[in-house]
């Protein structure tokens, strides 16, 4: 636990605060880190007696020739978990350094523990990563799961859902989000992580889909307020944990092709559109082609207000901030140009799913 990097830490800490040298030595009395950089790695030998007595050692001037190589000063047990992992040396009169001894003692050993416990954390959260690249793989090893699952104490019940958030310019440490947005979804039977620099992955289980979607509600307002842009996809429940993958990958077609202006969106909102998506390229654009070959964008901007507000002339009017009967001479002109009504619902299934095509090409394109 003691490691030349954290000794170096509090070596370069301590003496800041302190202007004396500071020694750090291991449970072998070798000195690891020091001011005097031409005694790292030779053996201490006061730091052996603490180590063998388990008790401070003054050195002065009085004993100084009893140990090899050392200095005056004050040699403290470093303890971690009720056992000596080393020794913490200050260089200087004992009687003057002795008032604050037990202080840099005290801080050395807190700095210790605080930095095993971010390596717990750390560990921990690199187990979770493990665990949901293995279970979104087609064919997922089960005992490995099962194993990594029991270090965290962790249980996944059906059923699975996966959601994936797309973020922009995290301001905040990877872990402290991690840790938000665990608080405020809420849930035992969960993983969160990260899949990819930018993108976030949320695994729950045994968890009500529309329960689920309240509590995305409230990460995508906690991401707004700290600033961080976002989009977040979720995928369709499943209740084998072989077909979690399945999961994923709607939530990444519903993060392609949901509409960035909602917070969430589910792959049940663009099942048709993941449908269309799935389609040969070049039927589609030959689709396209035929149906839009003669109209300019404002007419094809025209058709997607005018299915984005539900076939209403007055909604989409007003959304397109012109007067009722210029809409109508558009949608009459769209129906000349291309053969089909918008305002029929046969012709509009048509029209709708050419604005999908087109919207998604030039989406790809930008």
């Amino acid at each position: 636990m003691l490691t030349e990097k954290i000794a170096q830490e509090i070596v370069r800490e301590t003496m800041n605060r302190l202007n004396r040298n500071i020694n750090i030595m291991d449970h072998t009395g070798t000195i690891i880190a020091s001011g005097d950089p031409a005694r790292v790695n030779q053996i201490h030998e006061g730091a052996s007696d603490v180590i063998r007595t388990k008790m401070p050692l003054l050195i002065t001037t009085d004993n100084q020739e009893q140990y090899k190589g050392a200095r005056p000063g004050i040699n403290l047990p470093i303890q971690f978990q009720d056992q000596i992992i080393g020794v913490i040396g200050i260089t200087g009169r004992p009687e003057e350094i002795l008032e604050f001894g037990e202080l840099v003692k005290m801080i050395t050993e807190m700095m210790i523990n605080q930095s095993f416990l971010a390596s717990q954390i750390e560990w921990k959260q690199r187990i979770k990563e493990l665990i949901f690249e293995e279970l979104v793989k087609s064919e997922p090893n089960d005992d490995a799961v099962e194993q990594r699952l029991n270090l965290l104490h962790v249980k996944l019940k059906s059923p699975f859902q996966v959601s994936l958030i797309q973020i922009k310019e995290n301001p905040l440490p990877n872990q402290e989000l991690i840790q938000k947005m665990e608080e405020l979804l809420d849930a035992q039977h969960m993983l969160v992580g990260f899949f990819k620099v930018n993108r976030l992955f949320i695994l729950t289980s045994a968890t009500p889909e529309q329960a689920l979607k309240r509590k995305l509600e409230m990460v995508g307002a906690f991401l707004q307020h700290v600033g961080i842009q976002f989009h977040i996809g979720l995928g369709a429940p499943v209740t084998e944990q072989r077909n979690i993958w399945r999961s994923r990958d709607e939530a990444k077609l519903a993060l392609l092709l949901g509409d960035r202006k909602q917070r969430v969106t589910a792959y049940a909102d663009i099942e048709i559109l993941a449908l269309i998506d799935r389609m040969d390229p070049d039927m589609k654009q030959k689709y396209v082609k035929r149906l839009f070959a003669h109209l300019t964008p404002k007419f094809i901007d025209t058709a997607e207000a005018f299915f984005a507000n539900n076939l209403s002339i007055t909604d989409t009017a007003k959304s397109l901030f012109i007067h009722r009967n210029t809409l109508l001479y558009r949608l009459a002109k769209i129906k000349e140009l291309t053969g089909y009504d918008p305002q029929l619902f046969k012709d509009a299934v048509s029209l709708q799913i050419a604005v999908w095509i087109h919207q998604n090409r030039t989406s790809t394109e930008e």
